[in-house]
């Protein structure tokens, strides 16, 4: 059976954010001049996860059991979330995050990281099987551009979900941007090649 749309471009995102730690785990990763590999794993993975709770769970929720399989992807993506606010502090210094070790956080990363990529592909394949070509096709887009514009920290003690998620994740997006521009945090800037006249999905198909 032919994969969707929305499962090739959620197999993409994981198989691309799986990539970004290699680089982040290095020992010269903690050197100043070096943190923009684990500010770039750290920003790519709370913009997906927030695209992700915006766009996907709406329509999650009206799946067969839908609201335990959106209580089941929010406890992942607030561990996930937490974990890679450790892995900022430790990077950045902070007094709190001083006790766990690297290898602590970059193993519940990867524990938390595995178990969000079963439950997405799960959701998606049971999306496509819901709905049609075009609403699938709809759906990827709208997950790829929302990528673009979510905060760039991982927020885990805010609102994930719903009315009160989704303007939670605009305000974040806001400070997010300011506090990266004064950190000189190396974030990034846009996705997809000419958004203007290559559609993000078609970006990513190709």
């Amino acid at each position: 059976m032919t994969a969707s749309t929305l499962e090739l471009a959620l197999t993409y995102e994981h198989a691309r954010i799986r990539e970004l730690p290699e680089p982040a785990q290095h020992p010269a990763a903690a050197h100043p001049e070096r943190r923009h590999q684990t500010d770039w794993f750290y920003a790519i993975a709370a913009q997906h996860l927030a695209a992700a709770e915006d766009v996907l769970l709406p329509h999650v929720r009206r799946l067969p059991d839908g609201d335990d399989l959106v209580t089941r992807y929010v406890g992942n993506a607030k561990e996930l979330e937490r974990s890679l606010r450790f892995l900022k502090g430790r990077q950045y210094g902070d007094s709190r995050m001083q006790d766990l070790t690297s290898r602590e956080v970059w193993l519940s990363i990867d524990r938390l990281l595995a178990e969000h990529e079963e439950l997405e592909t799960g959701y998606s394949q049971q999306l496509s099987d819901q709905l049609d070509d075009s609403d699938v096709n709809s759906l990827t887009e709208k997950l790829l551009e929302a990528e673009e514009v979510a905060p760039t920290r991982a927020h885990p003690y805010s609102p994930h979900t719903g009315m009160a998620g989704r303007l939670a994740h605009r305000m974040w997006r806001v400070a997010d941007t300011a506090w990266d521009s004064a950190e000189g945090r190396v974030v990034p800037t846009k996705y997809h090649v000419h958004p203007k006249r290559d559609s993000a999905l078609s970006h990513y198909l190709y």
